[in-house]
């Protein structure tokens, strides 16, 4: 039986997770993976996990992906000539510390060209990348496209690509007994969403070459990565579970500003069945907020995708008045109602909720007493 675990702040949630990497009063972990809904605060919590090792010396110990390292890259698409378009990079973080010695363009381009055809050469002066496309032209001979702009995608498996050969140095730098690497001051990887605008296929290689960077017999690095993306969640979890010491969670964020982190336990999660357990204890309690019609359509749109419907309307289909509860999911779900902005439902609402919600149950008949029985604890940090 899992445990699900109540924190008060993403503060403490983050002191969970170094509490957990640390082996402060449990065992020590080398990796946590969560999973977290969009919107929940993952971002949030990484720049939080990262503020706290700015009490150690160096005041810095974690290296960190998330939306802002990925601000780090804009784009100059030469408006006046609309020709030289270079990917610049922020000259002035301290993320590009000495990265002309370290022959990156080598590093990252053994990983990018895993993903994509592309080249790219780094201006380490102006701190721009250019990116060119070798085609075959409509005369049957090779051809180099230049200054080109590349998809988001491609975007951001470049920067993902940037990132992990940054993180192989890290490695490398904290294994050595030299004392002036760039990167020997990395104690922690915190990995937030890596696979932005990635198809699936992507997606599972991303995962498989993380695990392979976390599995490294000399990665003394402990690693944080959280996602939202099921397919990247359960490729990473079955790629580690049992090659690194490792902790797995779902995060998820209650009626207002506090936090439930359940552990997943030995078997891979399917975090819409941990939705369906909290709305039932949602139900249970008579705390239904108005933006749980949003949490009980996404899980009616998994169960329709997974039987191949092609609306959700199919999953109602057969319990009684399914119009009218289709009206109702699609009116709460799609008007002003938000996680950030939580009301109570009143009592007619609360009622066709819980109509709605065990007509499914009983419908597609879940019987997950494993899941929907968890042993709450609240935590004491």
């Amino acid at each position: 039986m899992s445990t699900i675990t109540n924190f008060n702040t993403l503060t403490e949630v983050a002191t969970h997770f170094r509490k957990d990497l640390i082996g402060d009063n449990r065992p020590e972990k080398r990796l946590i993976l969560f999973f977290a809904h969009n919107g929940t605060g993952k971002t949030r919590l990484s720049m939080e996990f990262k503020e706290m090792g700015k009490t150690a010396n160096p005041p810095r110990d974690t290296l960190y992906f998330n939306a802002f390292t990925e601000d780090l890259f804009v784009w100059n698409n030469d408006l006046d000539n609309d020709r030289d378009r270079v990917l610049t990079f922020n000259k002035d973080s301290a993320f590009f510390d000495g990265l002309q010695e370290l022959e990156m363009e080598t590093k990252i381009g053994s990983l990018f060209q895993n993903y994509v055809n592309l080249s790219f050469i780094i201006d380490y002066d102006n701190y721009t990348v250019v990116f060119s496309r070798s085609i075959i032209n409509e005369e049957g001979n090779e051809e180099t496209i230049e200054n080109i702009k590349i998809s988001r995608g491609e975007e951001n498996l470049f920067i993902w690509c940037f990132f992990i050969a940054i993180c192989e140095v890290a490695i490398d730098q904290v294994n050595s007994e030299e004392d002036t690497g760039a990167y020997n001051w990395v104690k922690y990887i915190y990995i937030d969403d890596p696979i932005s605008s990635l198809d699936e296929n992507k997606a599972v290689a991303v995962a498989c070459d993380l695990g392979n960077l976390i599995k490294r017999e000399d990665n003394k690095i402990k690693t944080v990565v959280s996602t939202h993306h099921s397919l990247f969640f359960n490729v990473m979890f079955n790629e580690l579970r049992r090659k690194v010491k490792n902790k797995s969670y779902y995060l998820h964020i209650k009626d207002s500003e506090s936090y439930t982190l359940q552990d997943t336990g030995d078997v891979p999660f399917f975090h819409h069945i941990a939705i369906i357990s909290q709305l039932k204890q949602v139900v249970a309690s008579d705390n239904i907020y108005t933006h749980h019609f949003n949490t009980l359509r996404s899980v009616l749109e998994k169960t329709a995708s997974f039987f191949g419907y092609d609306k959700i309307d199919k999953c109602i289909y057969g319990l009684d008045d399914e119009v009218l509860f289709e009206r109702a999911l699609n009116l709460f779900s799609h008007g002003k109602y938000s996680i950030f902005d939580p009301r109570e439902m009143g009592a007619d609402n609360k009622d066709l909720f819980k109509r709605i919600f065990n007509g499914f149950l009983e419908k597609y008949e879940f019987y997950l007493p494993e899941i929907f029985n968890e042993e709450i604890e609240t935590v004491q940090e």
